[in-house]
């Protein structure tokens, strides 16, 4: 997941400052995300690190969660992501998560998605679903070492994409845009709305 920073009254203000600054004189995008999201974060990662992943139903549940947000993907497509990420298909795990989850008798009930109107909601939502590979990274070394190899052995998701360097390429592309943008509400606001469906995910029975 995207860099974790504990929420302050600074970070509330620091949001504010970045929407009436000139650009050049803001902080770099993905610090604006990261404080603007650390609350957000936090919350999602205290729920799902009450599942325990070395058991079969905990595991199973973690990859549902996952698993009801996949329309995101679905609107970054509909959104033209290709054009901001050519290698998208090599980025997309849609296909490693559900082969996990079918391995597991999973079943994924999928949320709808919102709209992704722009650039700056795709690389919104992209700060989201990119630095959960951080996140993943870590979850695999714990997972492969679980007892259960029904567990340990179905790993698809939280391997996809080791050894490329997805997170700062498109660290990279964000910042690309930063010079266009004219209120981080922009950016902000559908990274909040990424994290919110993950949160609608983990509420599901």
């Amino acid at each position: 997941m995207p860099e974790i920073a504990i929420p302050t009254p600074q970070i509330i203000d620091r949001s504010r400052i970045a929407r009436s600054r000139p650009i050049s004189q803001r902080a770099a995008l993905r610090n604006i995300l990261r404080d603007a999201t650390a609350a957000d974060h936090a919350r999602l990662d205290a729920r799902l690190g009450a599942l325990d992943l070395c058991t079969m139903a905990g595991y199973r549940r973690f990859l549902e969660i996952n698993a009801a947000v996949l329309p995101l993907e679905q609107s970054l497509l509909a959104a033209g992501v290709r054009e901001l990420l050519p290698d998208w298909d090599d980025r997309s795990r849609t296909g490693a998560l559900l082969a996990d989850l079918a391995r597991l008798r999973g079943v994924p009930r999928r949320l709808d998605a919102p709209d992704l109107p722009d650039r700056f909601a795709m690389l919104g939502t992209l700060y989201v679903l990119e630095g959960s590979r951080l996140g993943a990274a870590y979850l695999l070394r714990t997972v492969r070492q679980c007892g259960d190899p029904s567990v340990s052995r179905n790993t698809a998701f939280l391997g996809h994409g080791a050894g490329h360097p997805f997170w700062p390429e498109y660290l990279t592309i964000l910042e690309r845009h930063a010079g266009e943008l004219l209120d981080a509400d922009d950016l902000v606001g559908p990274a909040r709305r990424a994290f919110d469906l993950f949160a609608q995910a983990a509420e599901l029975s």
